[in-house]
């Protein structure tokens, strides 16, 4: 079921409006308030970080605990769907980049800094720093949107996936440095494992050497961060060229897409073959 499930959650990314409408945060945006307006759990980051993520997680196991003896685990499935799209990333990735794009593409770089900075909170001293870090956001963005989800649920079900949703959410959202720090380690360790699977697959579909140089010394460090070393590794498996103005900048930002789409083809096949095996 679980491949059938990540088959249909790719159909509602692409062909409906659903994931926009299951993404609410609202009733978990309120129990993270109540959270931290209790004094005496702002004193506990550790069990406030545990409230805000533990209860949601409790109430879906018992959900599907309770569905899944019934018609052989059938009913279970709708569920599982949501679950997977509610811990999706939130936006639309190619969407945000596209005024980027068309400034870039037109040499404007004043309109380029304006709209990163409004669509993309992205800053930079000049123009190649600025195109790097568009890049960068591109793989991290694309990364924690969908593939830790993905890698996530297909190793230990819809639980896990919202569990990383819900931390990456935290980590986002709290206005206490203390919650915030606390939710940014457990997400650390999270990212750990689904971030060295990725720029492994990058290798496979990418260009391996250049992998493999970039990551030798780093694909086992704890304190390299995951946005750091799925950027390194994106751009020595997809040979990102130096970054210049114009239509090549864009074309940089396109071959990295296509390597995206290449480590996700991959991820499927991978999967199928598991599910067929198991």
């Amino acid at each position: 079921m679980n491949f059938l499930v990540l088959l249909m959650v790719l159909w509602v990314e692409k062909f409906s409006a659903w994931r926009h409408r299951i993404q609410h945060d609202g009733p978990w945006l309120k129990l993270l308030a109540g959270v931290e307006g209790n004094s005496q759990l702002s004193a506990r980051p550790w069990l406030a970080m545990a409230l805000v993520v533990l209860l949601p997680l409790l109430v879906l196991g018992l959900i599907l605990l309770v569905l899944g003896s019934v018609a052989y685990g059938w009913l279970a499935l709708p569920v599982h769907l949501w679950a997977v799209i509610y811990s999706l990333g939130r936006g639309d990735l190619l969407a945000a980049l596209g005024p980027f794009r068309d400034s870039w593409r037109r040499e404007d770089a004043e309109a380029a800094y304006l709209v990163a900075r409004r669509d993309l909170a992205l800053e930079a001293d000049e123009e190649g720093e600025l195109l790097q870090r568009v890049q960068g956001h591109l793989v991290w963005q694309a990364y924690q949107s969908f593939f830790a989800v993905i890698f996530w649920y297909a190793l230990l079900g819809p639980v896990a996936a919202l569990a990383y949703r819900l931390v990456a959410l935290s980590s986002e959202q709290a206005t206490q440095p203390a919650l915030r720090e606390v939710a940014a380690q457990v997400r650390h360790g999270f990212d750990w494992l689904p971030v060295r699977v990725l720029a492994s697959s990058f290798a496979l579909v990418g260009n391996f050497a250049g992998v493999s140089r970039a990551l030798l010394h780093e694909l086992l460090s704890w304190d390299i961060s995951a946005a750091q070393l799925v950027i390194i590794s994106a751009r020595a498996a997809g040979e990102t060229p130096p970054p210049v103005i114009g239509e090549a900048g864009v074309s940089s930002l396109d071959g990295l897409w296509q390597l995206l789409v290449r480590a996700a083809v991959f991820w499927y096949a991978v999967f199928a073959a598991w599910t067929l095996l198991i």
